[in-house]
């Protein structure tokens, strides 16, 4: 199949042309970042589903790295379909990325449990996430080249800031099914098996995708390239090859989208899980929370692109990464003020200190289920990390016993007497339980009360979070366009996209809640995105030229 350039005549220029190119290019990238995203949304609900063979914290660790397959795998599908859409056409390519990713996310919501098929369940689960990874990293590429070539000039800015909304509107659209659905069964019909069906739900998207876009004509630049001869047969080596291009890629990862990708995935993801996770928010209140903040601040992805066509799209993005790495350990500490008041409450009148010899304490995360955290340092840890409560772990010296002090009362560490078996189990159990009732004692909630949210504060707080994030992203699509010639465009801007996006942002919920199973400290996993994008501020700052006068049809 070739390009467009031998089908019939693209429209004519104009507001419907215009309406239409906009319209089914958004429409179509927000239902692929819906398939996307159910995955994370449900991440809580998919360990014990797919990953109930091993402990709970390396569970829900292997859940998040199950969830971040999907994204190291997509600077692999932006190099397939940055490559094909440039030598084939945009159209084309990403009418294919929009099957593989319809037909692999049905796909998980039939696969069986683990209870059922045992090791294979997670197996299939991360090859469906690498399919889904591998047509996202082609999609959004190809969506954006393809509305910035129809665009004005002077209105690039605010034509790819419609793209720009589709994640977080795919995101949005994945938290209202799942609200609807939630609510309609019941929590535990849902959490059973009522999961499956938003995933189901995708087979119909995929069918009104595809229906839009095959209404679609090439884009008018790409065939004006093909018509004088001026297309490439090697856009992989000359992007990347040549030093001139490769140096641009180079930027535009350090200095745009690495930021731009962890202050997305924390705005969004991180602060779903931090409810969920950390502060025992009831999982559908936590999703109605999210998707307001997310209606409220989605008009701004529009806003910001437009701002980006009259002041320039650069600072508009350094601002918020600044901001972002600014204020992310106050906003995320004034979310569980308001969102779990006794948590905060107890944190601040009753702190956690676990005492041990530091050789035993591990760093409890268990890929293949094998090991046993044992030791009364581990059992304490993984008791208070499942609890959602923050502690900080004190070097009591070699050989020390290990206590665990919950204000101003200690408790000796476990103690299993020589028990093994079931006995071990009752033993563990029963300290557990005293741990418990201290903390219970002490104001520690088992889960936040929904009465005591103040919600229109924390979907204040989560609109600024979601703030951030159209500032860094409202822009970014038309700046990427305009730093690459239009014969190795798609592939040129994928791969620093899918970079930053697919590997910083989207490891960032594994990471960051890896450093909070490390440390104790609920908190410290917002070291990681409050230092990634102090760099892209400091890199693009220094080494980024604005691109918004330059020309893109050559």
């Amino acid at each position: 199949m070739g390009a467009d350039s031998q089908a019939a005549p693209a429209p004519k220029p104009g507001k419907g042309r215009d309406a239409l190119v906009i319209g089914a290019s958004s429409l179509g990238t927000v239902f692929e970042w819906y398939d996307f995203y159910l995955y994370g949304s449900l991440a809580v609900i998919i360990t014990g589903h797919f990953f109930s063979g091993v402990n709970e914290t390396t569970g829900f660790i292997l859940a998040l790295l199950a969830f971040a397959a999907g994204f190291a795998i997509r600077p692999l599908g932006a190099v397939i379909f940055g490559r094909l859409g440039d030598i084939w056409g945009r159209k084309n390519t990403f009418l294919i990325t929009m099957l593989l990713m319809g037909v692999s996310t049905f796909v998980v919501g039939l696969l069986p449990s683990y209870e059922r098929i045992g090791i294979a369940a997670p197996i299939l689960l991360v090859v469906m996430r690498l399919v889904q990874g591998l047509a996202l990293g082609g999609e959004y590429g190809g969506a954006a080249t393809y509305v910035a070539e129809h665009a004005p000039e002077g209105r690039r800015g605010f034509y790819t800031s419609w793209i720009q909304t589709t994640a977080t509107v795919g995101l949005f659209l994945s938290l209202l099914v799942i609200l609807i659905v939630r609510t309609q069964l019941g929590e535990e019909a849902f959490k059973a098996w009522g999961w499956r069906v938003p995933f189901l739900v995708s087979l119909l998207l995929l069918g009104v995708s595809l229906w839009i876009r095959l209404k679609l004509h090439e884009s008018p630049t790409f065939q004006r390239m093909i018509a004088e001869g001026k297309g490439t047969k090697k856009p992989l080596a000359e992007a990347f090859g040549q030093w001139k291009n490769l140096k641009v890629v180079l930027l535009a990862l350090f200095g745009l989208t690495m930021g731009q990708a962890v202050v997305w995935y924390c705005g969004q993801f991180y602060a779903q899980f931090f409810l969920e996770k950390t502060l025992k928010v009831d999982g559908a209140l936590a999703n109605l929370l999210i998707a307001s903040a997310l209606l409220i601040g989605t008009p701004f992805f529009v806003f910001f692109g437009w701002l980006s066509d009259k002041i320039g799209r650069k600072w508009i993005i350094i601002a918020g990464c600044v901001l972002a790495a600014a204020t992310y350990f106050p906003i995320f500490k004034a979310i569980t003020t308001y969102a779990n008041p006794l948590l905060a409450r107890a944190e601040a009148s009753a702190p956690v200190t676990v005492s041990a010899d530091p050789a035993t304490c591990a760093f409890q995360f268990d890929p293949v289920g094998k090991a046993k955290f044992n030791t009364a340092c581990d059992v304490a840890k993984a008791y208070l990390a499942k609890a959602g409560v923050t502690y900080s772990v004190h070097d009591g010296g070699a050989g020390s016993p290990t206590t665990v002090q919950v204000g101003g009362v200690t408790l000796s560490g476990f103690d299993a007497k020589g028990a093994t078996g079931k006995a071990f189990v009752a033993e563990r159990k029963a300290w557990e339980a005293d741990l418990g009732d201290q903390l219970k004692v002490a104001g520690y909630p088992a889960k936040a009360d929904g009465a005591l949210v103040d919600k229109p504060k924390v979907i204040g707080l989560l609109f600024l979070l979601v703030l951030y994030v159209t500032m860094v992203y409202g822009p970014i699509a038309a700046m990427l366009v305009e730093l690459f010639p239009t014969r190795i465009r798609y592939t040129a801007m994928s791969l620093p996209y899918h970079l930053g996006n697919g590997w910083f942002g989207g490891f960032l919920p594994t990471t960051s809640f890896a450093i909070v199973a490390a440390t104790g400290d609920v908190y410290s996993g917002l070291w990681y995105p409050v230092i990634i994008a102090s760099v892209t501020a400091v890199i693009g700052g220094l080494f980024l030229k604005d691109t918004r006068h330059n020309v893109i049809d050559d």
